[in-house]
């Protein structure tokens, strides 16, 4: 014999505030809800619309500096905390949630122009353009909590002084090594004053370094001569080499999948590429209207943050052609660095007006806490947005952005420029013999040749 029970969970019945109203059970069965669709297309359609009206990205800015800023570095240890370097030679250290300093890092003599944190959290280093490596304990965490923030400073634990000046400096993911770039590409210790490895392919300067967060002896590094190298430190020699048509200002590792990585460009875009087949990139990210100077990836490699010379911010999908979101302010002046929060929540970004600027990484999302009840309803709108998003509307709504008038005026004369090429092209391939022209995509296109 069998008994059927009605079985519920006290959670789905019981009320969270007394003010709340009682929940209501319904049935969903399809054949008796004859109208579902249309009432989840109006919600989506009410979704999207009220994205936009609760959109406040901006959170706020954090001023001290002096100087543009040109480099940032996150703490692994401590999610809230964030070290930038200006043109002045100053490093701070700043706490995310009070937005002030915390610490100050005085002694290069000029520009900073990398900064790195090991990976315990513990050792800060930092390069500028007056040949000097330096090496600063970290403080510690609750320093954020005491009231005389300004007056905390820290002396560098070691200097090395080198004949080059530095360009950018990276830390092994799981090491103790970290990589310097400047006229060559030099491997240190940190308990060493010269380095342990120096890599040198081709004589132009090297402006970016990254370690790839999987293998903790690979790097990519970018240099002036529009090269993307690989080199692994096991090897005495570089791996491999890319050359493309510009020249590529930042590189950033996929944290999900290290094999991938994206690079920022001169030419207004960001390449992705498959580190075992560099003769293709797998995505061009477009949107940008002037050189992508920096780049970040969430720690989800999910998305990514870009920093550009056209003073915007943009977030693109890891695989998405186009960016999904775009974040400006009236005072914020070229944005030279750009990073993701360790959460995922927040994106930092750096520019020429000398201050630091925090922003939600989604820019609808609601701070504080959330209820249970008010979770599972975003998540629900969620849902109902991406199950209607193809719908003209729907998609029309999503997809806008206000965009400052310089910026519309430069993406507008850049599409003119683009489509016109692309009709001088097609032009030239009707009028000429049958396979004499072949059209590559932008994929290869930009692309000169792979060495290896």
């Amino acid at each position: 014999m069998k008994v059927k029970v009605i079985s519920r969970s006290t959670d789905e019945f019981t009320r969270e505030r007394s003010q709340d109203l009682q929940r209501v059970f319904r049935n969903f069965d399809p054949s008796l809800r004859s109208q579902e669709k249309a009432v989840e297309y109006v919600r989506a359609l009410n979704a999207a619309k009220l994205d936009k009206i609760f959109a406040r990205p901006f959170i706020g800015a954090m001023d001290g500096h002096r100087d543009s800023i040109k480099c940032m570095a996150k703490n692994p240890n401590y999610l809230k905390s964030i070290f930038s370097g200006s043109d002045d030679g100053d490093i701070r250290l700043w706490d995310l949630a009070s937005r002030r300093t915390v610490c100050q890092f005085p002694g290069h003599q000029g520009a900073v122009q990398g900064l790195t944190v090991s990976t315990d959290g513990s050792v800060l280093v930092s390069c500028g353009s007056d040949c000097t490596v330096r090496l600063w304990n970290v403080p510690d965490a609750n320093l954020a909590d005491s009231d005389n923030l300004s007056d905390n400073s820290a002396k560098p634990v070691a200097v090395y002084v080198w004949k080059n000046a530095f360009r950018a400096v990276d830390h092994q993911w799981d090491g103790d090594l970290f990589a310097t770039a400047g006229a060559q590409v030099d491997i240190w210790n940190h308990n060493r004053s010269q380095p342990v490895n120096t890599f040198d392919w081709g004589a132009d300067t090297t402006i970016s370094v990254r370690f790839n967060p999987g293998e903790p002896n690979i790097l990519a590094t970018s240099a002036n001569d529009r090269s993307i190298t690989l080199y692994d430190l096991r090897m005495s020699s570089p791996a491999r080499k890319v050359i493309m048509r510009t020249k590529t200002n930042s590189i950033a590792w996929n944290p999900m999948e290290p094999m991938n990585f994206t690079s920022a460009n001169e030419d207004c875009n960001c390449y992705s590429y498959d580190a075992r087949k560099l003769e293709e990139a797998k995505c061009v990210h477009k949107d940008h209207v002037s050189a992508v100077m920096d780049i970040d990836f969430s720690p989800t490699g999910r998305e990514f943050v870009t920093g550009s010379y056209d003073r915007t911010v943009r977030i693109f999908q890891y695989n998405g052609g186009h960016s999904r979101e775009i974040y400006h302010t009236k005072r914020m002046q070229r944005v030279f660095c750009v990073k993701c929060s360790c959460d995922a929540s927040y994106v930092i970004s750096g520019s020429d007006d000398t201050n630091l600027r925090l922003w939600k990484a989604k820019a609808s999302e609601q701070l504080g806490v959330v209820l249970p009840r008010e979770r599972k309803k975003h998540e629900y709108l969620e849902a109902v947005k991406n199950r209607y998003k193809h719908l003209p509307e729907v998609k029309r709504i999503v997809r806008h952005r206000h965009l400052p008038r310089p910026v519309y005026k430069a993406a507008n004369l850049r599409r003119t420029m683009i489509e016109a090429e692309r009709r001088k092209e097609q032009r030239r391939k009707a009028h000429s013999a049958p396979g004499s022209i072949v059209t590559e995509p932008v994929r290869k296109r930009r692309i000169i040749k792979e060495v290896e």
